[in-house]
């Protein structure tokens, strides 16, 4: 697969203390929730009440520099919240987390329980190689509105990631595309863990490792590589 992963200097620049952490997998076996991605779901939710203690996800300090990070390229973190920050949020409400596919549980269980943004992607969808760039505000990026497709466009400067084709994910992992995101009939898919400082590198790895176990568990046979790039 070896899919590119290219994160823009000005980005770096922006916010410097940012890293990540790649897993690819083929041969996945995807399907409806069940009870195994329930449990996940579950058990991430218990570890969050856990580490929080009480506080609000925001009080995290790996949460406050995500907001950080949001205000540093325009976003209202208040009202733009990260992927970890909304899902934790979620999970501590009563109606709990929900339940999406067996990938889709895995990899957000991952992400509440470590506190820590992650995605996933249908690596048959993305066209060339994945960027993290400030966007032109030109990029197109397809998302659902009223129950229908539509395209909308990021704003000029705004963090995006984004493949040959357009924006995947906008402002950095708030909000998903349609086109890549991983559906039940999914195979290949690129997880993509990101930190910031304070977590530190062995966090994340610790992050990248639970997941690589929960899909190796979900999907029997599947080939899964862990990349680390630094």
């Amino acid at each position: 697969m070896n899919l590119t992963l290219t994160v823009a200097d000005e980005v770096r620049t922006l916010v410097p203390g940012f890293t990540h952490l790649a897993i690819e997998a083929r041969g996945l076996v995807n399907g409806p929730s069940d009870a195994a991605s329930s449990a996940l779901l579950d058990d991430a939710a218990r570890r969050l009440a856990e580490r929080l203690g009480g506080r609000a996800p925001h009080e995290d300090p790996h949460v406050a520099a995500w907001r950080e990070a949001y205000s540093a390229f325009g976003a209202k973190p208040s009202r733009t919240r990260n992927s970890a920050e909304a899902l934790a949020k979620r999970a501590l409400a009563d109606g709990g987390l929900p339940r999406i596919n067996l990938l889709v549980d895995a990899y957000n269980a991952v992400s509440v329980a470590h506190l820590i943004p992650v995605g996933g992607e249908d690596t048959d969808r993305i066209r060339g190689g994945m960027r993290l760039v400030r966007a032109t505000g030109t990029e197109p990026f397809v998302t659902v509105a009223g129950g229908e497709e539509t395209v909308e466009h990021p704003e000029a400067g705004e963090v995006v990631w984004c493949d040959d084709e357009g924006v995947t994910c906008r402002r950095w992992n708030w909000r998903q595309g349609v086109r890549t995101r991983l559906t039940e009939q999914s195979v290949n898919a690129l997880f993509l863990l990101e930190s910031l400082a304070p977590m530190t590198r062995g966090e994340l790895q610790a992050a990248g490792a639970e997941l690589a176990e929960s899909l190796e568990k979900l999907s029997p046979g599947a080939r899964i590589t862990v990349r680390d790039p630094e």
